[in-house]
């Protein structure tokens, strides 16, 4: 054999050997999780070639256990649970909680669909998808734990509402919840996960039951924003089921703002993110809630958890402090809370994380209101319109706050409560914030 029929040969059996390996590459990348398919395993990315990044589209906080389901859980019922979404993808993953559980959570079939229009059980025929965890059906999550699907290929649209089925044939113990949801998750009898009907879900809730977040494999964002707050982060007294939450505004802001731009739009540079939620009503920066693991988590104790640990996070805005102020009998020290924010900075620096904070809203009126802790929220305002405790600053006191009585919400942007906005005060929220804050960079000296 010649050199140069030995080259030719070479060359040959690499190139073979180049296209075997491409079409099992692709074979073991192919499955979509319809059906039965087992989909990708954890270990196989859904779209190899593709680049498309994994990014947050929806989340919620676990925030304790549902009252009644101490001993037997949701056993021998489907959970299926409506949540929006903040960006598209052409794959999707889901994590499941059982934070609060006494036992393993014994899940043997599980699903998720588009759903076939707004506050609807109804799914998309063609979207529903079997899930997988670890190649298998069933999967037992542990006491205390939680667990994160195969990916499954389906085309998730922006801004649309996605359903996450889940069944359990044997008691669980206390079920986890997200409890203020804003929106009606439903429930039916017996296993009814791939049923693409609602006819079957006559219960329905106000809570989002074991699910906590929902990952897409997506070309429309390189990242995720973390919302991280209480209520008002939450959407207390916002329209159920209208998704008018400021956090759900700030993600319609970023896509119109991102499509403008591939249009040519104003040469406002903005990132283009993922928002998720990950406020929960009532919370508290310094103070954890009671029991073992603490329901209402401080934001100090689950800020990793709930933030940091989410799915390729850039950015954290947080709007904490309220409670801190409102439900502590004694005055709170405006050093500690401001302290405790410094905290959470530290930590998102050491991941990497950019922190944009927000100004403490106003409170006058509320029931607990008193001259001396609005003295308290006017020292903590001040301070963190220094520069010196977050990245970048919000004003949301200054946007919201009654040009007559700084110490009260505009009315016109006042549920009625003196505490949280309403539709139109979530709105403005969302409004006045510097999308330019998203981006990376520009970090505060602490």
């Amino acid at each position: 054999m010649t050199r140069r029929h030995g080259y030719v040969l070479l060359c040959a059996i690499v190139i073979l050997i180049a296209l075997v390996s491409a079409g099992l590459y692709v074979t073991v990348a192919g499955g979509d999780g319809r059906h039965g398919g087992t989909g990708a395993s954890p270990h196989d990315p859904a779209e190899p070639a593709s680049t498309a990044v994994w990014v947050g589209t929806w989340s919620a906080a676990p925030t304790g256990t549902e009252p009644g389901t101490e001993t037997l859980g949701l056993a021998g019922r489907s959970v299926r649970n409506v949540v929006h979404t903040s960006v598209g993808g052409t794959s999707a993953r889901i994590t499941l909680s059982n934070l609060y559980g006494s036992t393993p959570l014994t899940i043997t079939h599980a699903s998720l669909a588009v759903a076939d229009g707004s506050g609807t059980a109804e799914a998309r025929e063609d979207s529903m998808r079997r899930l997988t965890f670890g190649g298998a059906a069933r999967v037992a999550v542990p006491a205390g734990g939680q667990v994160l699907s195969d990916p499954v290929r389906v085309t998730i649209p922006a801004d649309s509402d996605v359903l996450v089925t889940t069944y359990s044939p044997t008691p669980s113990g206390p079920v986890t919840v997200h409890q203020q949801a804003r929106q009606f998750s439903y429930v039916a009898d017996g296993d009814h996960t791939e049923s693409v009907s609602g006819e079957p879900y006559t219960g329905r809730v106000a809570s989002w039951r074991y699910l906590t977040a929902l990952d897409v494999l997506s070309h429309e964002a390189d990242g995720t924003v973390v919302v991280f707050g209480d209520s008002i982060t939450d959407g207390a007294a916002s329209t159920v089921g209208a998704n008018r939450r400021w956090p759900d505004v700030l993600a319609d802001r970023l896509r119109i703002a991102d499509l403008k731009e591939q249009d040519g739009g104003d040469g406002q540079r903005v990132p283009r993110y993922g928002v998720v939620n990950a406020g929960i009503s009532g919370n508290q920066l310094l103070a954890d809630g009671l029991g073992r693991p603490a329901e209402n988590p401080s934001g100090l104790s689950r800020f990793t958890r709930d933030a940091l640990d989410r799915t390729s996070v850039k950015v954290v805005v947080v709007d904490l402090g309220v409670n801190d102020i409102l439900r502590q009998p004694r005055l709170p020290d405006p050093g500690r809370v401001v302290a405790g924010l410094r905290t959470l900075v530290r930590q998102a620096h050491a991941r990497g994380v950019k922190v944009v904070g927000a100004t403490l809203m106003p409170f006058g009126g509320r029931p607990g209101y008193t001259a001396a802790r609005e003295d308290v929220r006017q020292r903590i305002n001040a301070e963190i319109r220094t520069g010196r405790v977050f990245d970048a600053v919000v004003d949301f006191d200054r946007a919201l706050r009654d040009p007559y009585d700084p110490r009260r919400l505009r009315a016109e942007y006042d549920s009625g409560d003196h505490l949280h906005p309403n539709d139109r005060g979530y709105r403005r929220m969302a409004d006045v914030f510097d999308l330019r804050l998203l981006t990376a960079g520009g970090w505060a000296a602490l």
